[in-house]
């Protein structure tokens, strides 16, 4: 079986499909007919404006659907704001100059409130189709092909906050020549700050404790140890390194609010393999457990979290109408019988529905003897209820 395929290849594309699954407030369960549409090549025309991307979609009926997503461009005091942050540190100017998006100027960026990644409210979306859902499943498929824009050329995402390339690099080289001049001995136009005195600074009356500063965008890197710890503990200056940045990482997580704390040993587990750079064998290993069921495990955490575990390993009875309402829209999407009933399990052919204890439905695809997670959640079973390898 061919790999799957994935959207976004850089950290910048990624960053996309994380803001648009999790952060621009799109509605979830619209989402997995729309990833469908994208890996099976029926968008075409896309383009990328100032604010603006357009396309055409193939759908049910002959004509393409047109597709027209807006994105909020940035007010001029949010473009001072983002082009003062890119402007400070010459790193950040030289990485744009060679076509990438540093990972520390973007969090920058959006702890100063000029996010470049898309939030709740900037996509405005509007589509040729019938279907009044926002987002229908034509324009989900757009907002992930997208990314692959992204990947290409991260200023993408500077063009839809509305200014091109070509004005971003001349307005950051019109900032850093000041700071050029001044390091090369010439004279200062800005007078230099006096600052403030002892007596000003102490003489201020504190009206409020200072805010909490936000929770940053990635946790920070683990201690380097320069020697490795006594061989007879069994560990590595390796081994503590990824155990302290899966800590940090979970610490910043928890500070989010996205994190738990009560995870069981196969939740922290099937989290920790989910990570992109984790050693699944290794971890499989020293857990004992089998590598393809971590490797199952790990995928269901990456699909859906906590619940996407949940779904993949746990069978339980619920009342009859949730199975009843899956076995009419599988018969509604025109799957064929016969449909088997079993458990929290609603199954046709290699297609198989899963209702889960939080009363979300789950898509499970089976390859060989083995079932995998298909995607994120919806609450209704018609929207996952279309054949394995078919768009809709």
């Amino acid at each position: 079986m061919p790999p799957r395929r994935t959207f976004g290849n850089t950290w910048w594309g990624r960053a996309w499909v994380e803001a648009l699954e999790h952060r621009a407030s799109v509605d979830p369960n619209r989402l997995p007919r729309g990833r469908t549409y994208a890996r099976k090549d029926t968008v075409s025309e896309l383009s990328v404006g100032a604010g603006e991307v357009t396309a055409r979609v193939r759908g049910s009926r002959p004509q393409p659907y047109r597709v027209k997503i807006r994105m909020r461009e940035f007010t001029p005091e949010e473009w001072e704001t983002l082009l003062d942050v890119a402007g400070r540190r010459l790193g950040h100017t030289a990485a744009l100059l060679d076509g990438e998006l540093p990972e520390e100027l973007a969090a920058q960026s959006r702890e100063a409130g000029a996010d470049l990644l898309p939030g709740p409210g900037d996509l405005r979306p509007r589509c040729s189709c019938p279907d009044s859902a926002n987002p229908c499943k034509h324009v989900a498929a757009v907002y992930y092909l997208v990314a692959d824009e992204v990947d290409a050329d991260p200023f993408v995402l500077f063009k839809l906050r509305g200014r091109p390339r070509d004005e971003v690099l001349a307005d950051l080289r019109a900032r850093r020549a000041p700071a050029a001049r001044a390091a090369s001995g010439a004279t200062s136009v800005r007078p230099p700050d006096p600052g403030l005195t002892p007596h000003r600074a102490y003489s201020r009356r504190v009206t409020a404790p200072p805010a909490l500063p936000p929770v940053p965008a990635e946790p920070g890197p683990p201690a380097v140890l320069d020697l490795d710890p006594p061989l007879s503990t069994g560990w590595t200056a390796g081994s503590l390194s990824t155990l302290a940045a899966d800590a940090a990482s979970l610490a910043r997580e928890l500070l989010a609010g996205t994190g738990a704390v009560d995870l069981t040993f196969e939740e922290d587990l099937a989290r920790r393999a989910a990570r992109p750079a984790a050693d699944v064998l290794a971890l499989a290993a020293a857990a004992g457990v089998a590598a393809p069921d971590l490797a199952s495990w790990a995928h269901a955490w990456r699909e859906a979290g906590r619940p996407g575990l949940a779904a993949l390993r746990d069978t339980w009875t619920p009342g009859a109408a949730p199975l009843a309402a899956a076995r009419a829209d599988l018969a509604e999407a025109g799957l064929p019988d016969p449909v088997k009933t079993w458990r929290n399990r609603v199954t046709q052919g290699p297609l198989q529905l899963r209702y889960g204890r939080d009363h979300r439905w789950y898509r499970f695809l089976r390859s060989g003897a083995a079932w995998s997670l298909d995607g994120p959640p919806a609450t209704r079973p018609l929207d996952l209820a279309y054949p394995p390898g078919d768009p809709g």
